[in-house]
């Protein structure tokens, strides 16, 4: 039987996916830098465990030996996502990860020749970063399948885990990301502003440097994209105003000092709020003619669908589905893979 590994799994998120993976009876061996978090955990749920750090190259390889598939949850994956992905190809095991970070979906297909080489699948994004809105551009370009503009978005009250606030912390010095033509373009925070029915009437919205203007276009092809969040005015004059101071933001001390207030005050959702809590994708696509197709599927907690988008992925890999080098999460499972996720509806186009 297929070993597999939850890298990070005493991490907000990647202890969810450790309990769901026990309570269905799935073994995976537990994984982490912290010897005592992660033997704790491991105890806790009857699994193995194994202690290493990313630091050294050696390390990572001799930590994942054996594992057939490495689900990769221990953020900032800015820092974490290279020396996995790269010990997974050396290890040949496959790589999955529940990042949103757009410069690691450009860094796994930048890797993906030397993993396909070695028949080794890197597929970043198996949770909500970047499952439904992923599924939602497929099915959308799939409507229109000459569109050249792709705009998603979502609305979500989930709130953050501490290493997606984190995330978002480091993202401020890098200001926003489109792409245009094809190719990734840094705008500035909350460039562009526009109404959007996310399903719930129309609401205020601004562009943000999401997962999908990297994993959309690997997907669809599209060469223009940006994706939505809702926002209140004041948010985005806020953000507009931090354009001006943008690169202080990126200074180790305001970083570290911006990262300690996360650590006092983001512990994530609770069960109970994760439960009441659904989540609003949207998109729409637009062909050269003009001619507009609009998209929506409402999902689960964003929390629950990497729980169960990341489990099912596993699942199929583990029941002996293949694929090789850098795939996105849609082409792996299919458009209509988010529609077969506990809490989602159907597409609904227009």
């Amino acid at each position: 039987m297929t070993q597999w590994m939850i890298y990070g799994a005493n991490g907000y998120t990647g202890r969810l996916i450790a309990q769901a993976a026990a309570s269905r009876g799935m073994q995976p061996v537990l994984a982490g830098r912290s010897d005592a978090a992660v033997s704790g955990l491991a105890k806790e749920l009857g699994l193995e465990h194994r202690v290493f750090s990313l630091d050294h190259a050696e390390a990572s390889v001799s930590g994942i030996a054996g594992m057939g598939i490495v689900l990769h949850c221990a953020g900032p994956f800015s820092a974490t996502a290279r020396p996995m992905m790269e010990a997974c190809i050396k290890a040949g095991s496959h790589y999955l990860d529940i990042t949103g970070e757009i410069a690691v979906f450009e860094l796994a297909h930048e890797l993906g020749p030397a993993a396909a080489s070695g028949g080794v699948l890197l597929c970043p994004g198996t949770g909500f970063d970047v499952v439904p809105t992923d599924c939602l551009a497929a099915k959308l370009a799939s409507a229109l399948p000459d569109a050249t503009k792709l705009a998603l978005g979502f609305d979500s009250r989930s709130g953050f885990s501490p290493g997606t606030a984190k995330t978002s912390v480091e993202g401020l010095a890098g200001g926003g990301k489109v792409r245009r033509h094809g190719e990734l373009q840094t705008v500035p925070l909350a460039w562009r502003t526009r109404r959007i029915d996310f399903g719930d009437g129309e609401k205020l919205a601004m562009t943000i440097p999401w997962g999908d203007v990297s994993t959309a276009y690997r997907t669809t092809g599209i060469p223009d994209i940006d994706v939505y969040i809702p926002a209140s005015p004041n948010l985005v004059k806020r953000l507009k105003r931090m354009n001006a101071i943008r690169p202080l933001l990126g200074l180790g001390l305001v970083q570290k000092f911006m990262k300690a207030q996360v650590d006092k005050r983001v512990h994530g959702p609770s069960e109970t709020q994760r439960a009441e809590l659904t989540t609003a994708v949207w998109g729409e696509v637009v062909n050269a003619a003009g001619k507009t197709v609009t998209g929506r599927i409402r999902t689960a907690n964003g929390y629950d669908v990497t729980v169960s988008a990341s489990l099912e992925i596993v699942a199929a890999l583990l029941a002996g589905k293949t694929a090789s080098g850098h795939v996105t999460p849609a082409r792996l499972m299919g458009t209509d893979f988010v529609t077969q996720l506990p809490g989602s509806g159907a597409f609904e186009l227009g």
